[in-house]
């Protein structure tokens, strides 16, 4: 079920209940000099509509927003963001909307790591107003380390920017936009955490050239791969959110 192509006689007959509402969220931002501004955009779009498909009479998919919290890109060019505080209204107006009409299971699938604690603020402010309804933020690749780790080739084997992992997934999507001219190896990575305190540093301090890893190791294959394993594991996933309790209650869930 695809929110933007349905009428609003056909959404009214949707299962509020059990239905899982999937809001992917990513940004359009620089991607290196070898990936699309959209990378996150076309990645998050393509996963969610795998999932939908296999999950097309539980699942009711909404429109990706392609914008993000990225202010950490801007200095790099090649990119829009939303101020912090903006970004969480707009999306928090979003799910809003979803509760208002009645949906209890309202899930933020998202594909951009900027992304990932407002969008868990925005939830937990919404959350006093719901308390009969499971609201949940999670990104694409929460369950995915094994995978990554058998997949990917380079240093270190996890998802970056513009990296290994989604170069490979956008030579899978989306091979025509790759740059092939440009792809190089990284260098080394500046961290944001030390002995377990984050430093704020966006990505011209924190990279070269804009992007992390070992893209020049990506392959369509293992595009391939990880875009089919991601997508089964998020199917499994989706199944264990629509059989979660709704309550407000401890004595709801036990």
């Amino acid at each position: 079920m695809k929110y933007h192509e349905m009428s609003a006689r056909s959404l009214a007959d949707v299962d509020r209940h059990h239905c899982l509402v999937v809001i992917p969220t990513a940004a359009v931002e620089q991607h290196g000099p070898h990936l699309p501004t959209g990378t996150d955009t076309i990645i998050s779009t393509a996963i969610a509509e795998e999932l939908e498909s296999r999950l097309s009479s539980d699942i009711l998919l909404v429109p990706t927003l392609w914008f993000g919290a990225s202010s950490h890109h801007l200095r790099l060019g090649a990119t829009f963001d939303l101020s912090l505080n903006h970004y969480m209204a707009v999306v928090s107006d979003l799910a809003r909307s979803l509760l208002e009409d009645g949906f209890k299971r309202v899930l933020f699938l998202n594909g951009h790591g900027g992304n990932t604690d407002p969008l868990r603020v925005a939830v937990r402010n919404l959350q006093p107003d719901y308390l009969d309804a499971l609201l949940m933020v999670g990104n694409y690749w929460a369950q995915s380390d094994e995978l990554v780790e058998s997949v990917l080739e380079g240093d270190p084997r996890q998802l970056g920017h513009a990296c290994e992992l989604e170069t490979s997934l956008i030579m899978h999507l989306r091979p025509e936009l790759v740059d092939a001219s440009q792809l190089s190896e990284a260098g080394v990575l500046i961290p944001d955490v030390v002995e377990g305190m984050y430093l704020c540093r966006d990505l011209k301090q924190r990279t070269l050239h804009g992007f992390t890893g070992n893209p020049d190791l990506a392959t369509a294959e293992k595009g391939k791969r990880l875009f089919d394993g991601i997508v089964e594991q998020l199917t499994q996933t989706a199944e264990h959110l629509r059989q979660q309790p709704l309550g407000t209650t401890y004595q709801d869930f036990v």
